[in-house]
């Protein structure tokens, strides 16, 4: 026992001081119980290294007896067969020396040990002595030693040899099962991070400032209820089964008594402000939570290392009790045979073991010690088995505070928290707070508004093109609530925002006509929804599934546009249903960007009053379109991107329709063209970014259009009937083949803006300019060489393009274009710089002026 200290062995029963918290009483108990067990054991062992001996002494047979006998009684008979006189001069002497052994003394030579009384005085003196008493022995000391340690080994039972060493090794084996789990590293390293968050939700001061804010609430709640104050704001329901506002609970619950060991702190809101850094630090110890209950609900592994060990210890402590009780006996005498009779003449030896009394005393104590140790360890194993220690469930604590969603959690987290509540309960109900959703929510709420203020959201109001001032909000943890104090907007922009809600105070918001909800199902409040109900005209949505749509946008009778993008189609190509539209009785315009392969049949319900249809899908093809046959007041088409090979026949029973937009189809042939001329009031029509080879000759027909698309396409000609159109004002033929431009296009009288860049032009037909009205001319990127000098014609020219031709100068009627300025002639410098000088600065003239004009 010297190599190690007591200090050393009981190390092994140490933990972290930290985590004392998971450790209930009888763990405690029984860390106590194994020190003094293990005190035990080593004072045991200690006394037995340095005391612990066996005497023994021989026990004489009848012949060994009478032998020892004569040997001193020899003397005496031969000095009765000498004469008296000699009697007086002889007396038998025997030697006891350490060096002599009494074996070598001979019966036959008594001669050699009588000396003269009167010759030696010491002799005489010894001679004067009494006789000893008892029996004699004929071993020397190194023959008791030899035998006393034959015996220690031979006769000494192991249990009294090994007791001390057994009690150490038991005594460690139940410390290294105690703790255990705090060391084994799957195990000690789920431990060590849950009770790093637990003290730190603990010490958090975001737990006090919720738990007062329940104290507050409370406290306010019960005085609206004895003076009957008004009901609470509500929210719209995110389900509707007629289609009208339904009522939920309130965005924070706000019944039940607020707990906490401390007293209650009332605060009024305005108090409710948190540090910085505490704010910062309390969100990210709600996302550890989050992580670590994710990552230990999985598992029950640290309960069942628990129950193992528990089992060990009681197993341990049944099979030392047994064998104990079986093998174990301690006693004084011992009866010792160790076959040395050829060393030492004697064969069976009687041994007292001295330290027999005190090992005794020491085993009970041991057995005592053990006795209890077990008994607490049934106890643990009844209470790990008396309730399901893998649910916990925070009933209690959603009873005791404002925070109803504190969810139950299990496995080795609920174990945890089982463990806990052994040593303090108000540690799991200070860390309930940090499971609730509604107080994550509270404190981001509280922080945002701290963080952006109404100077900072002031900064971030932009003005756009139409004018209209706009506040764009991007992953936010919610709407900050200076937001509403900025009256002045037109558009609220809010993105990414998953927790974003619309409260009473929206309703401030006088000017508010347009709402843009990206990613951010937004809730709102009822009063909230009353005013957007009546205010909104303009809403866009985006979305990943359709679920995420707010059930209240279905609901805004006054809105005009809405905007909805994201997934309407599952994987099996069935449609996602939008909830029914026919609450929207004021919407003109529908835009839908998805993956749509048919139009969705509830638009029927908008077929009423809906002027404006738009469908841009990702590249889905687009197959059934019967539903566009009832939408007869449908003024406006646009389907992009849907993978249309041909014009749908749909369409042509859309006898209200204005405009048509197919861009970005697979469109090869137009020949349906033809039925255009049923829509009478159709006037744009765009056919951009298709295949179209050709033109059909009946586009003639179609007599009303004023615009058309055609650029981006693979036309190599034009036919004369293009040129047929009276009305047409807008004529778009870029990025085509196209060679020769007709001399028919002098018919176009009403033409405005004609475009055929990135095409194989070589000659501009002189036609081109009898178009007087002309404003634009985009002639770029062409194969023409010269510019005619009649594009002096065109008076009302104010932008012409013809960069990227083959030309070596300009024409220098360009002057005669009163309106075209340097700004709106494309054309390269060196180019430019060939025009005589006057001309160029009448050209920089009218430039400058119109720049200062504008400014």
């Amino acid at each position: 026992m010297g190599m190690f200290t007591l200090t050393e062995v009981a190390s092994l029963n140490d933990v972290q001081p930290t985590y004392r918290i998971l450790k209930p009483w009888w763990d405690v108990f029984m860390d106590y119980l194994a020190i003094v067990m293990l005190m035990v054991a080593i004072f045991a062992g200690t006394m037995q290294l340095t005391r612990d001996q066996v005497v023994c002494l021989p026990v004489l047979q009848s012949g060994e007896e009478s032998k020892t006998q004569n040997l001193y009684s020899a003397p005496s008979s031969l000095a009765k067969s000498d004469p008296p006189e000699h009697k007086s001069q002889y007396t038998e002497v025997t030697l006891r020396t350490g060096s002599l052994a009494a074996s070598e003394i001979s019966d036959s030579e008594p001669h050699k040990f009588q000396f003269s009384r009167s010759s030696n005085p010491a002799v005489k003196k010894l001679a004067d002595q009494p006789e000893p008493l008892g029996l004699k022995t004929n071993l020397d000391f190194q023959q008791y030693v030899f035998v006393n340690q034959m015996c220690y080994h031979v006769a000494l039972p192991w249990y009294s040899k090994y007791f001390p060493y057994l009690a150490l090794i038991h005594t460690i084996i139940l410390m290294v099962s105690s703790n255990f789990w705090f060391k084994y590293p799957k195990t000690s390293s789920k431990i060590e991070h849950f009770v790093s968050i637990l003290g730190k939700c603990f010490e958090s001061p975001w737990t006090t400032k919720a738990l007062s804010e329940t104290a507050c609430e409370d406290s306010e709640e019960n005085k609206q209820r004895l003076t009957g104050a008004a009901s609470l704001p509500m929210h719209v329901s995110t389900s509707s089964d007629e289609g009208s506002p339904s009522t939920t609970t309130p965005m924070l619950a706000k019944t039940g008594v607020k707990f906490s060991a401390e007293r209650p702190v009332i605060e009024v809101p305005s108090m409710t402000i948190l540090d910085k850094k505490d704010g910062e630090q309390a969100k990210a110890l709600f996302e550890k939570v989050r992580k670590f209950r994710t990552h230990v609900e999985d598992s029950d592994l640290i309960y069942k290392l628990y129950v193992v060990q528990t089992v060990i210890k009681t197993v341990k402590f049944i099979l030392i009790l047994c064998y104990t009780f079986i093998v174990a006996a301690i006693h004084f005498d011992h009866t010792c045979k160790p076959n040395v009779e050829h060393l030492t003449g004697y064969a069976t030896f009687v041994c007292t073991h001295n330290m027999a009394f005190m090992l005794k005393k020491l085993l009970v104590s041991y057995i005592a010690l053990i006795c209890v140790y077990g008994v607490v360890c049934l106890y643990t194993l009844f209470w790990l088995f008396r309730r399901p220690l893998k649910e916990y469930s925070f009933e209690k604590v959603r009873e005791e505070s404002s925070f109803s969603d504190i969810p139950d959690v299990k496995n080795d987290f609920a174990f945890l928290l089982h463990m806990v509540d052994q040593y303090d309960q108000l540690y799991s109900k200070r860390f309930g707070v940090f499971l609730s959703e509604v107080s994550e929510n509270k404190l981001r709420e509280i922080s945002l508004n701290h963080e952006w203020t109404y100077e900072k959201l002031k900064q971030h109001v932009t003005r756009n093109a139409q004018d209209k001032l706009e506040l764009h909000l991007f992953m936010l943890s919610g709407v900050p609530n200076a937001v509403f104090n900025h009256t002045d907007l037109d558009i609220l922009k809010l993105e990414l925002i998953p927790e974003a809600r619309l409260p009473a105070k929206i309703s401030q918001m006088i000017n508010l006509q347009e709402l843009h909800l990206y990613h951010c199902p937004a809730k709102v409040e009822q009063t909230a929804f009353s005013f957007l109900r009546d205010h909104l005209r303009c809403l866009h949505v985006k979305f990943t599934d359709v679920a995420e749509i707010p059930t209240w946008v279905y609901l805004l009778k006054n809105l005009r546009d809405l905007y909805l993008v994201g997934n309407l189609n599952s994987e099996n190509n069935k449609m996602i249903a939008l909830e029914s539209l026919r609450d929207l009785r004021n919407l003109k315009a529908l835009h839908l960007k998805s993956n749509l392969t048919k139009i969705p049949t509830n638009i029927t319900d908008l077929a009423p009053h809906l002027t404006k249809l738009v469908v841009h899908n990702d590249g889905s093809k687009l197959v059934v379109l019967n539903s566009l046959k009832k939408m007869m007041n449908l003024a406006e088409l646009e389907l992009h991107n849907c993978e249309l090979e041909r014009i749908p026949h749909a369409i042509f029973s859309l006898t209200n329709l204005q405009e048509l937009d197919l861009k970005s189809n697979n469109i090869r042939t137009i020949e349906e063209v033809i039925s255009f001329q049923h829509l009478k009031r159709l006037t744009c029509l765009k056919l951009w970014h298709n295949k179209i080879i050709s033109i059909p000759l009946s586009i003639s027909h179609v007599k009303n259009l004023e615009w058309l698309y055609l650029s981006n396409n693979k036309l190599e000609s034009l036919p004369v009937s293009l040129f047929n159109l009276p009305k047409l004002r807008y004529l778009d033929l870029s990025y085509n083949s196209i060679v020769v431009i007709p001399t028919e296009i002098g018919f176009l009288q009403n033409l405005q803006y004609f475009a055929i860049t990135g095409n194989k032009v070589e000659v501009l037909p002189k036609q081109l300019f009898k178009c007087a009205k002309l404003r634009t001319l985009c002639l770029g990127q062409n194969c023409i060489s010269s510019i005619p000098e009649k594009i002096g014609l065109l008076q009302q020219l104010a932008h012409l393009e013809l960069k990227g031709n083959c030309l070596d100068r300009l024409p220098l009627q360009l002057s005669q274009c009163r309106l075209l300025k340097r700004n709106g002639l494309i054309v390269e410098d060196h180019l430019f710089d060939t025009l005589p000088l006057d001309i160029k600065e009448i050209i920089n003239q009218e430039s400058a002026a119109s720049f200062a004009n504008g400014v």
